[in-house]
């Protein structure tokens, strides 16, 4: 078994990086799917919502704390020395729409580090946070951003479209990928379609599934449950028959009695060949690198959501990964052109809402402290 310290990362150079042709061509029309989205969901409900990711269930406040003694090459940016700093999850799953949760999609998993000192990224500069957005699987649905717009395309089509019938063809997907998994497979497609098994997000391990920035070197990030409450939970069934928000309802009834301890791991790329920057559906093999945890995220009993902390967290706050110091830029095609699709998220929800979206310097005001 590799050990942290034989681990030898390759260093981050430019060249890793090879824009696409057209690929702000690709950027526009992206933006220009996303905006339609958005524009859908307005009309029907009066309300802004995300383009992707739109419905939320749970939302909670913790505390994330970095590891000591870190090997060198994990000891970068936000992980470079020890310390303790608020963070806001985020707990959701794909659509655009808000769906009855029998239309089972794949989870995902927002986390927010506040207070976060050092060099921003462009457009950053006058926040103090390090974003990081995660989904339940290890790689990315499309290859580069110009795969990525196609499926975002499909996704537009279908947003909002006679709910039963999505209900109905979730049941088939979910047969569908039982009868692939059972041989040891697995479809994406078929998951982000509905397909997903009806399970509690809260056993799920989330993956950044395209790669940052980690101070000299390139990375994937991954966040998992280790506490024994939550590893219980991994495929744990949960009855959303009748129950539109069963998802909710299930991590609300988790932390009325229990706490959580996720870990947030770090996997160095160390062959780029077979650890791709620009091809986000190649999954790195951890054989080659494993996933090494450089910090800890501890989330106490508490309400895992309310209407105040909806307003607080949902309507007033952006989990961007763009969001981010100099030492954890986002990589890739899928990375780059995200950027813009963000801004014009953010301007949109704030606008038609009337709400200020900002990056918070304390969690104070989500717990009622001022």
């Amino acid at each position: 078994m590799t050990t942290p310290a034989e681990i030898r990362p390759i260093p981050y150079t430019p060249a890793y990086e090879v824009p696409e042709d057209e690929e702000q061509v690709t950027t526009f029309d992206l933006k220009d799917t996303m905006h339609g989205i958005s524009v859908k969901t307005f009309q029907d409900s009066g309300h802004a919502i995300r383009s992707v990711h739109a419905k939320t269930h749970g939302l909670l406040v913790g505390e994330l704390t970095v590891e000591g003694g870190l090997a060198p090459a994990y000891a970068q940016g936000l992980f470079a020395q020890p310390g303790r700093y608020p963070a806001v999850i985020r707990l959701s799953t794909t659509p655009g729409d808000i769906l009855s949760d029998d239309v089972s999609t794949p989870r995902g998993l927002s986390l927010k580090v506040i207070g976060v000192p050092g060099s921003r990224v462009e457009g950053s500069e006058d926040a103090t946070t390090q974003d990081f957005v995660l989904v339940n699987g290890p790689v990315f649905s499309a290859p580069n951003a110009r795969k990525f717009l196609g499926s975002a395309k499909l996704l537009a089509s279908t947003t909002d479209k006679v709910p039963n019938l999505k209900r109905a063809f979730s049941a088939v997907a979910r047969g569908a990928e039982k009868v692939i998994e059972a041989v040891g497979g697995e479809s994406a497609t078929l998951k982000s379609l509905g397909g997903h098994p009806e399970t509690n997000p809260l056993g799920e391990t989330y993956y950044s599934q395209v790669p940052i920035l980690f101070g000299d070197y390139m990375a994937k990030v991954s966040v998992a449950p280790v506490s024994p409450e939550l590893t219980a939970l991994k495929d744990a069934a949960v009855d959303l028959k009748d129950k539109p928000d069963g998802l909710r309802d299930a991590v609300v009834d988790y932390f009325s009695g229990h706490g959580g301890e996720w870990e947030l791991r770090i996997q160095l790329c160390t062959d780029i060949d077979k650890m791709p920057i620009e091809d986000a559906s190649v999954e790195w093999p951890e054989d080659l690198s494993p996933y090494v945890t450089v910090a800890r995220l501890r989330v106490a009993q508490q309400e895992a959501w309310s209407t105040d902390r909806a307003q607080k967290i949902d309507e007033g706050m952006q989990f961007n990964p763009w969001h981010a110091l100099a030492a954890h830029r986002p990589l890739g095609s899928i990375m780059r052109v995200r950027k813009e699709v963000y801004a014009m998220s953010k301007r949109f929800r704030a606008e038609r809402n009337g709400v200020e979206i900002a990056e918070p310097s304390s969690v104070d005001p989500i717990l009622g402290k001022h």
